[in-house]
């Protein structure tokens, strides 16, 4: 009877595991505990798979035996193509393709917009670089786009932001202001590349006599040095007040080119014209004892050493307001910031967008900048000062008009032609565009990734330590604690059956 129930409950396991595995290959149920749910589709995704009238296809280029980390990183794009599949009803269909050593295939990758990146794989104790293929080309029809490197982006929005881009016809315009000093395009390569998936950037000089274009979107005036004629703050004015929108990265001072100078003064004729609409940008700078790093030299004996310093007037932010504009975002530096002020009216709405530490302050813009000043305690007790914020004019009877301010004109330019600039900085210039320019919701994805999680503020290098050697510690410590208790109750087992034994 044993025998037979044993086999009986085996053969009903089996049979059970069997259907389970059939339902699970029709059925998925996941569930994401992640902090961004990252596993998880969001609407603006479904929305687009669900419109999808005519076949997508993704054929992916990814090399085999790669480390562990970017085998992951296969999987989860697998499966989230599963999923993209199954919500789009049939209409989209995918392909892995390990180029290997097939040259043939290789040249087709290559043909296709995915070169090989190199990476460092160890094997038996040794470092060595590797060739690796990890991209992908999205058909639809005659057309295509690429996604070069997989690894290193949120891939949900690189994937429906492309297929997006394949199904819209007339991408929307976005115009970066030029002719008043601010930088050229070519300093903004990493905005530019985000933003034309889905717009179509393009430089913008106002003339004389002409409006403009009533097909423009949103106008980006980022780090304007020169002073603003007359006729063109009125062309600005109409174009809001037909509805247009703005994005204002502005300076109200200038880097210094050494220390123990001040500031210079910044004015582009903007700044009267803000506070016409209820924002101040405050002749002050931001101090925040959040903040990046510097490289200063430093006389060390007979050499010169770089070292690298805390400075000030660098605020590291990571304050933001759960706001589109500025959700998802992890850390953004801002250099020589200035705070802003609304003293509006009720027929505005202001909302700031971030904001600089609990230990921060404001310091005259006059005031010279210096590594070597006796820094107080007082001098970080302004906290919380807002440096973005949005505007919206919400009166009635009159074009619903939006802006976005920020009180760091350099933020997202790179100092160089070909400097990458920090990710979520870009994100952040990026989101704001979005928010003024786009209805479709794809602004919430270009966020979703989790990558800056520092310790918290303050805690000493001993504390550090401790925290590192008991999270790897402790568990062995439960491992060899349990194994403890369960021998010891064998043995206390073992001891009872001897002693009935005995009697």
């Amino acid at each position: 009877m044993k025998r037979k129930q044993l086999l009986t409950a085996t053969l009903l396991t089996a049979g059970i595991l069997l259907l389970l595995n059939l339902l699970a290959r029709e059925y998925s149920l996941r569930l994401d505990f992640t902090a961004d749910q990252r596993y998880t589709l969001s609407k603006v995704t479904k929305d687009i798979l669900k419109d999808l009238n005519n076949p997508v296809t993704v054929t992916v280029y990814f090399s085999d035996n790669l480390p562990p980390q970017l085998s992951k990183v296969r999987r989860d794009f697998e499966d989230m193509l599963r999923e993209y599949a199954r919500r789009s009803g049939g209409n989209l269909v995918y392909e892995f393709i390990s180029p290997g050593d097939d040259p043939a295939i290789e040249q087709k990758a290559m043909q296709s917009g995915i070169s090989p990146i190199e990476i460092s794989v160890r094997e038996k104790d040794q470092l060595k670089k590797q060739k690796a293929y990890m991209g992908a080309v999205i058909h639809k029809g005659e057309q295509k786009e690429v996604i070069p490197v997989i690894a290193g982006q949120p891939i949900e929005y690189a994937l429906s932001s492309n297929i997006k881009k394949l199904s819209t016809a007339n991408k929307p315009k976005i115009a970066f202001l030029q002719g008043h000093g601010e930088p050229p395009l070519m300093q903004l390569v990493q905005l530019n590349q985000m933003l034309s998936v889905l717009y179509q950037p393009k430089a913008l000089f106002l003339s004389d006599t002409a409006n403009i274009a009533e097909d423009i979107r949103t106008i980006a005036i980022i780090a304007p040095r020169d002073t603003f004629p007359a006729r063109h703050i009125a062309q600005l004015e109409a174009f809001v007040a037909e509805g247009g929108n703005l994005v204002l990265a502005l300076n109200k001072v200038d880097a210094p080119k050494q220390l123990n100078v001040p500031l210079t003064a910044i004015h582009t004729g903007l700044e009267p014209w803000l506070a016409k609409k209820g924002i101040t940008l405050d002749n002050k700078v931001v101090i925040d004892v959040q903040c990046g790093q510097v490289s200063i030299p430093r006389r060390v004996g007979n050499m010169t050493l770089q070292s690298q310093e805390r400075f000030f007037y660098f605020p590291l932010l990571n304050k933001f307001a759960d706001h589109p504009a500025s959700k998802g975002l992890e850390a953004v530096l801002f250099q020589f910031a200035n705070p802003l002020s609304f003293n509006g009216d009720s027929t505005k709405k202001f909302i700031p967008l971030a904001y600089t530490s609990e230990r921060s302050g404001v310091l005259p813009a006059s005031a010279p900048i210096s590594l070597e000043r006796n820094w107080q305690e007082a001098d970080f007790n302004e906290p919380r000062q807002v440096v973005a914020a949005a505007l919206e004019h919400k009166a009635e009877g009159k074009a619903k008009s939006r802006l976005v301010v920020f009180g760091d004109g350099d933020f997202a330019v790179a100092a160089q032609q070909g400097q990458q600039v920090n990710e979520d900085n870009v994100h952040f210039m990026a989101n704001a565009i979005d928010w003024l320019s786009d209805d479709t919701g794809l602004i919430d994805l270009r966020t979703k990734q989790v990558k800056f999680r520092p310790l918290r503020q303050g805690i000493s290098e001993g504390t550090k330590s401790f925290l590192k050697y008991f999270n790897f510690l402790f568990p062995i410590l439960l491992v060899i604690m349990y194994g403890i208790v369960r021998m010891q109750k064998r043995k206390a087992i073992r001891r009872m059956r001897m002693s009935e034994t005995s009697v």
